[in-house]
């Protein structure tokens, strides 16, 4: 494994599940919402930094051909137990998120819940465009990061910051701002991004 990020298996192993702010145990709201209003379309999805694999197997019950990777042997064996109570199946795997080991446009859907803020400085790009590169022509990628609210930091971003960020690869649909009780009981505050890929020429398809 890729080094630089090895220290999230050593998290998941020494702490509970519940002493993770990022694990609700419940699949995370603003994913529910967009999935029921009909915004995402049914596909091939992506659940990138899938964690525990609550949000990964909430999109295998709504009928998404989903795929989970998480650089921590640790969550994805908690996501596998997940997958098999829910009795629902899903294709997890052990993968570090700056080397995509998918073909390219392979899915129609990347989920993205706290992965992208967690992303060294210096990897961001290499980041965007991997996720650009196995999103299919007009996929949505559905962003969600930490903000600026939160406090001053090198990963709380400005709406601007994100928007400059992304909006050479994607087309940005809907920025909104959040904020959440966290599974430590602690309020957070989030951007949440909607965004299409946008294709070679600058178009949506």
């Amino acid at each position: 494994m890729d080094s630089g990020y090895d220290e999230w298996d050593q998290i998941y192993r020494k702490y509970p599940l519940e002493e993770l702010g990022w694990e609700l145990g419940k699949p995370r709201p603003i994913l529910v919402e967009f999935i029921e209003k009909g915004r995402i379309e049914k596909g091939k999805a992506l659940d990138i930094c899938c964690g525990a694999g609550t949000n990964t197997v909430y999109l295998a019950e709504k009928g998404f051909e989903v795929t989970g990777i998480d650089i921590s042997p640790k969550a994805i064996a908690y996501a596998k137990k997940k997958a098999k109570q829910a009795n629902v199946n899903i294709n997890l795997m052990v993968q570090n998120f700056l080397n995509l080991p998918f073909e390219k446009a392979e899915f129609d859907f990347v989920f993205d819940m706290g992965c992208f803020h967690h992303v060294r400085v210096e990897d961001r790009l290499k980041f965007i465009k991997g996720v650009h590169r196995v999103l299919r022509n007009g996929g949505t990628y559905l962003l969600t990061c930490f903000s600026y609210k939160n406090g001053p930091a090198w990963n709380h971003f400005t709406k601007k910051q994100i928007t400059d960020l992304f909006s050479k690869h994607f087309e940005i649909n809907e920025v909104r701002h959040i904020s959440s009780i966290e599974g430590d009981g602690v309020k957070r505050f989030f951007y949440t991004v909607l965004m299409k890929k946008k294709v070679n020429d600058g178009s949506v398809l």
